[in-house]
């Protein structure tokens, strides 16, 4: 008998994604793996931020697990569902599905020891490993990520995250405005935006008497959803040998904070 993880999702949770996941091929032995606990096994994983080898007994197999996980994130399920809740989750506000405003910045986390692949240092965080350039609504749902080496400048990862979203085309259509903090001033990477996305970015800088703790406009709203990833134990490292499961990550954690408001 599975034993009721605080992770697990509810009955509700489930049925809200189940018609999203992929369905059994054709041919062979009927799929035997209740999916439920294939996700509730991953959830785990991401919030207890334990070893793959580690899942829990009552789970399916670790290998079985981990299959899914690689080949949702190969075939783009988790992009999926986590596109369908964000809208959802908007709509619930009171929110069309796409924004209008976008708030960009970026997280540097350290990397566990085994991980060799896009790793850097980033002198003004002190930190080595990786940099999660993070571009969220007014919200703070996730619009879009990318994981780089923490030595990649706040410019150059903040094109890479911004082309990525340009391309996702019609689901991006209403943006017109980008919040961003000191770390993008400069003319060239403001006038790239502009030029290559159509959009305006907006500065918003710490006054400069200020002492302690300073709320600014706009940009409080991406730190607040660098705040929601302390509660996943699997996101305050990064554990994941490629960037892409390391933005895989990302994207399940917030499935789960939007199925929990959801359902």
């Amino acid at each position: 008998m599975p034993k009721d993880y605080t992770s697990n999702l509810s009955p509700d949770q489930f049925a809200l994604i189940e018609p999203l996941l992929p369905a059994a091929k054709s041919g062979g032995r009927p799929r035997s793996t209740s999916l439920n606990a294939v996700l509730n096994a991953i959830l785990y994983l991401v919030v207890q931020g334990c070893k793959w080898q580690d899942l829990p007994s009552d789970f399916p197999p670790t290998g079985t697990v981990y299959t899914y996980f690689r080949n949702w994130r190969l075939d783009g399920t988790w992009q999926r569902l986590h596109d369908y809740l964000r809208d959802r989750t908007r709509a619930a506000d009171g929110r069309d599905p796409t924004p209008s405003e976008v708030v960009l910045d970026s997280q540097s986390v350290p990397t566990a020891p085994m991980v060799a692949r896009a790793v850097g240092y980033d002198k003004a965080k002190q930190t080595k490993g990786r940099k999660r350039h993070t571009v969220v609504d007014t919200l703070g749902l996730l619009m879009c990520v990318a994981v780089t080496a923490a030595s990649v400048p706040e410019r150059q990862g903040g094109k890479q995250v911004l082309q990525r979203l340009h391309r996702l085309g019609e689901r991006v259509r209403r943006i017109s405005l980008v919040w961003v903090d000191g770390g993008y001033s400069g003319k060239p990477f403001l006038q790239w935006v502009m030029d290559t996305c159509r959009w305006i970015v907006l500065l918003v800088k710490r006054p400069e008497a200020a002492k302690g703790f300073v709320l600014l406009q706009k940009r409080w709203v991406v730190e607040r959803t660098f705040g929601w990833w302390c509660w996943y134990r699997r996101l305050n490292v990064d554990y994941e040998y490629l960037p892409e499961s390391s933005e895989t990550m990302i994207r399940i954690a917030m499935i789960r904070l939007m199925l929990r408001r959801l359902a």
